[in-house]
């Protein structure tokens, strides 16, 4: 089961999910790479907008479940991982996918990748939950100037710096059980880093973002 939750109201990117992106409304690019998964039978959309409702009933009837957000979850302060909660409380499912409308360069090929290992975890014990990163090597300094991962008296070569990983909002995988006994958050307490590449994992955050994720989505099609 996958998990899409939509806001209404963005900030910095107005009317963000339905925005036109490369002919189509940005939320459509994911949700077509999670449909064509093998391993998603459907997609719950939590959401308070009228217009996603619509849009949705529209081109994705058969395959998604609409959630009404309830309104003490409606806001821009309020944590993802509230709708969560309110998603898998109202929805069964062995685990569940969270990602978000903002990724539009990601693959089902990772998007099953994923999945297959978190079956093996199910299996094993050996992690109860998935998030995506990106790996980082380079040079990193604190607020007051110190360095942070590499010592500039040694000035290693990046590459042969020990990487760090950026937790790149892409995707998150966890059962119920995992998401309750790590107090209600999509993180469990043994959870297991997926990596992703830079490309596929640009995230839309600001108006500048938006026009990054529509170039490189053009050039790879």
């Amino acid at each position: 089961m996958a998990l899409l939750p939509m806001k209404g109201n963005s900030e910095r990117v107005p009317n963000k999910n339905l925005k036109d992106f490369a002919g189509k409304p940005l939320y459509h690019r994911v949700m077509e790479s999670l449909l064509k998964s093998e391993y998603i039978n459907s997609v719950v959309v939590n959401t308070d907008s009228e217009s996603i409702k619509a849009d949705i009933l529209e081109n994705f009837s058969d395959k998604v479940i609409l959630v009404d957000r309830p309104a003490e979850i409606i806001g821009d302060f309020v944590s993802m991982n509230k709708v969560i909660e309110c998603d898998i409380n109202k929805v069964e499912a062995d685990f569940y996918l969270q990602t978000h409308s903002t990724n539009p360069l990601l693959k089902t090929s990772s998007v099953d990748a994923a999945i297959e290992k978190m079956i093996d975890f199910t299996q094993s014990g050996s992690y109860d939950s998935i998030f995506s990163v990106t790996k980082i090597q380079t040079r990193l300094y604190k607020s007051n100037g110190d360095p942070f991962n590499h010592n500039p008296n040694e000035l290693l070569r990046t590459q042969d710096l020990d990487p760090l990983y950026e937790e790149n909002s892409n995707f998150y995988i966890f059962t119920k059980d995992s998401f309750k006994k790590a107090r209600d958050k999509r993180i469990g307490l043994k959870p297991f880093m997926f990596e992703i590449d830079k490309i596929e994992a640009v995230d839309i955050d600001e108006p500048q973002d938006f026009l990054i994720a529509e170039a490189i989505y053009k050039l790879l099609l």
